[in-house]
């Protein structure tokens, strides 16, 4: 898996534990609903400055967020 799909896998399921939908992640973050939805996709490569403000908004440690989800057994 790439970096960009793994931090778009993360940034997913961290929304929908948080119960927030894509569009009000991408508001309070202040990003573009579609350009949020290429992240959460893995089709589009985020800078830093905006992978912190999405960690902020989503509440996480922005390191989380790029690691690989342990393999289910």
């Amino acid at each position: 898996m790439r970096l960009t799909e793994i931090f778009g896998a993360n940034v997913r399921r961290v929304r929908k534990a948080r119960g927030m939908t894509l569009e009000t992640l991408a508001t309070e973050a202040g990003l573009a609903y579609s350009y949020m939805g290429g992240i959460e996709r893995g089709q589009k490569n985020p800078s830093l400055n905006v992978a912190e403000k999405i960690a902020k908004v989503l509440e996480s440690d922005p390191a989380t967020l790029f690691c690989e989800p342990p393999k289910a057994k």
